[in-house]
């Protein structure tokens, strides 16, 4: 086996600091797309994700054409005003928030996740939750590559999936999980998004902590 040098300090604060300050970005910088050279070295990041069983349930489509982002922003907004009416007395504080950038980022990129190839291995008695918690992994390292590149991402969910599978004539059993929005941004957000705008605040780490149940032991 061969011996992997370990982190300094600086860079362990540097990788502190890059999950501390990734955001969520809605707000893009209109501009070109990006080089294919950090394109790729950037999805490269997200394909080195862990994953249940070396199953790698992730796959990217990139549309970032003009008349993709004019196809698939109807899409978006029709979940963004069924989300509104779902909300009841908080639907016009949700209307000004802004929940995609799909016309202004650099790339767009869809998060599909494959037909089930059959892996079993970690996965036997939950197939789909696994799958989707190695695609999130995958968009986990993405969206940290892209922080220390100072590119932005946004990950938007406000679609119904089937239609946006048949926009994107995914294979049967496809699922798609997110459109990518992913580029230069005006700034980074000092606070996530919906923290700043008072939508909601994170909750204490200690809030999340469960207690076990005691046993006597």
């Amino acid at each position: 086996m061969s011996l992997i040098p370990p982190f300094t300090p600086e860079q362990a604060a540097t990788m502190r600091q890059a999950i501390a300050l990734r955001r969520d970005c809605r707000h893009f910088l209109p501009g070109p797309p990006l080089p294919d050279e950090q394109l790729t070295r950037l999805l490269q990041a997200a394909h080195q994700a862990p994953s249940v069983g070396l199953m790698q349930p992730w796959r990217f489509m990139r549309l970032s054409t003009p008349a993709w982002r004019e196809r698939l922003a109807p899409l978006v907004e029709a979940e963004r005003q069924a989300t509104a009416a779902a909300l009841g007395a908080r639907a016009d504080e949700f209307l000004r928030l802004k929940v995609e950038g799909l016309r202004d980022c650099a790339e767009l990129l869809a998060l599909i996740l494959p037909p089930d190839d059959g892996t079993v291995f970690g996965r036997r008695t939950l197939p789909q939750e696994m799958a989707l918690c190695s695609a999130g992994a995958a968009v986990q390292n993405l969206w940290l590559a892209a922080r220390v590149e100072n590119l932005g991402l946004g990950w938007v969910s406000m679609f119904e999936p089937q239609a946006l599978a048949r926009v994107l004539e995914l294979p049967d059993g496809a699922l798609p999980l997110g459109l990518l929005c992913l580029g230069p941004v005006p700034a980074f957000y000092e606070q996530p998004l919906l923290e700043q705008a008072g939508w909601r605040q994170r909750r204490p780490l200690q809030d999340l902590l469960m207690k076990a149940p005691d046993h006597g032991n």
